[in-house]
């Protein structure tokens, strides 16, 4: 049974180079054999975490390849796994449903949806890893399997855009690997993850310092991809590849990929007690910290649709980052709600703004006068995602915001509470440079074309319905949230 847990990511890896062999040229055939492929991977997903949670205390696990008594590419289930899969296995099926008829406009299908295939699988291995050289296995063929996708258009953006990425990407792993051999060196004698840390008191007394250096070394190789400054210049970079491209780097696949991997590092590798009142930990709070701030400016003062949230993308990453930095259970938990909730939004939004370039050709805020009448669903939809990305209560932002409010308090830690004044202004900010977009579809107050505005409509049902569901669905968890965020203390409290 424990083999059931292989599927749903070596699955998706083969059917991805299966359409590489195969490349059909009828545009019907392939988008059946995407777009099943999804469906199954998700449902074999879904199906080993609800096989997993019936199963109460005991893991679904199995090793995938085996090297020696200590190292392996093994795969588990836990509580952490859980969130981070469900995440992944619920919107990858609707945002392919999206980009089947996105990308019917941009050429190079085949290879598109061959590597856009084998990217779940990777992050789907992210997901279920059960250490750390799995997770660092995995980690790095997501950069391998995510650079093609960047880089589909090929052209001078796209390919500066790819380098980019990828010199960002392998020089953070570089400094993760660093901390990985410190937990192994310094640790029980394994990788596993294992919440409450691995290191092994003997070991590291005398050697804390160390330590710390290699864990806010592995922080900031781990937050590369997880946009952290200084090391987010990449992520804004990166909106020149196609929109369902960028929905999943801001949403599911790739900076929730460095948030999941901080939360390892943090509360399964060198353990929060151990962390929590050093310098080490001041260090990457303060990082946390100001890039919340950075991005919402920079948000702010960037006319680019795409651009600017991917710069609200850097900013919300953060929140995560600046929970999980308090190094507490609550801490943890507040990471972990709002993990969930940004992650409907920001991919409604980015999907939105997919629409609207296809549509119209317009990529600035300040040519979207009077859209809100001439895309009806498109901009319904980005509009709550707004509040709910704001933090209007009831959507789903609120509650995450208020979960790291919370931890925050709970921690007494003073540096903490500079981080609650900086999601204050990070949402003043968020208002202003949401609403602005907003306001100006729904009431246009500037000169613009009427004519042209005249043949801008919303895109076809393929499109607008994932749309709608992805709203709805981020709405209907915000109104159970309650229900959510007592799972998460359950799995915490199981010791998942």
């Amino acid at each position: 049974m424990s083999r059931f847990l292989t599927l749903p990511i070596l699955l998706p890896i083969l059917l991805g180079l299966g359409l590489l062999v195969l490349q059909p040229k009828g545009r019907k055939t392939r988008g059946r054999y995407v777009m099943v492929s999804s469906l199954v991977t998700s449902a074999l997903s879904l199906s080993c975490i609800v096989l997993t949670y019936l199963r109460g205390d005991s893991y679904l696990a199995c090793i995938l390849v085996s090297f020696n008594e200590v190292f392996s590419i093994s795969l588990r289930i836990d509580g952490a796994a859980m969130v981070y899969g469900g995440i992944v296995s619920v919107l990858w099926p609707m945002v392919t449903a999206y980009a089947l008829d996105y990308m019917s406009h941009e050429g190079n299908e085949n290879r598109f949806f061959a590597f856009w295939l084998m990217a779940c699988g990777v992050v789907m291995g992210v997901a279920y890893s059960e250490d750390f050289l799995s997770l660092y296995f995995f980690y790095e063929a997501l950069t391998l399997t995510t650079l093609p996708l960047v880089m589909h258009a090929m052209d001078e953006k796209a390919r500066y855009a790819g380098r980019k990425y990828l010199v960002y990407s392998i020089s953070g792993a570089a400094f993760a690997f660093i901390g990985i051999v410190f937990l192994l060196n310094y640790g029980v004698g394994h990788l596993n993850f294992t919440y409450g840390g691995i290191l092994d008191p003997g070991l590291a007394a005398g050697n804390e310092q160390a330590l710390e250096v290699a864990f806010v070394a592995a922080f900031f190789g781990f937050g590369v991809k997880a946009a952290v400054f200084p090391l987010c210049g990449w992520l804004p970079d990166a909106s020149v590849a196609p929109t369902p491209v960028s929905a999943l780097l801001h949403a599911v696949a790739v900076v929730k990929a460095g948030a999941f991997a901080v939360l390892r590092l943090i509360y399964y590798g060198f353990g929060a007690e151990f962390l929590r009142g050093t310098w080490a930990q001041h260090v990457v709070m303060t990082a946390a910290i100001v890039t919340i701030i950075y991005g919402s400016a920079r948000a702010l003062r960037t006319p680019h649709l795409k651009r600017r949230l991917a710069f609200s993308t850097v900013s919300n990453l953060s929140y995560i980052l600046f929970s999980l930095t308090l190094m507490t259970p609550a801490g943890m938990l507040g990471g972990m709600t709002h993990m969930i909730y940004h992650a409907f939004i920001k991919i409604t939004m980015f999907c939105c703004a997919g629409a609207i370039i296809l549509k119209s050709g317009r990529e600035y805020v300040y040519e979207l006068e009077g859209f809100g009448r001439a895309m009806p669903v498109v901009f319904a939809t980005f509009t709550i995602s707004s509040f709910a990305l704001i933090g209007v209560p009831p959507l789903g932002g609120f509650a995450g915001k208020w979960m790291i409010s919370e931890a925050a308090v709970a921690s007494e830690n003073p540096l903490a509470y500079v981080g609650i004044g900086a999601l204050i202004l990070s949402t003043l900010l968020t208002t202003l440079y949401m609403m602005t977009i907003v306001v100006r579809a729904y009431f246009p107050v500037g000169e613009f074309d009427r004519a042209a505005l005249s043949q801008v409509h919303d895109p076809g049902r393929a499109m607008w319905l994932p749309l709608v569901l992805l709203t709805v669905s981020g709405a209907a968890l915000a109104l159970i949230s309650d229900p959510i965020i007592a799972f998460l203390q359950a799995m915490l409290e199981r010791g998942l």
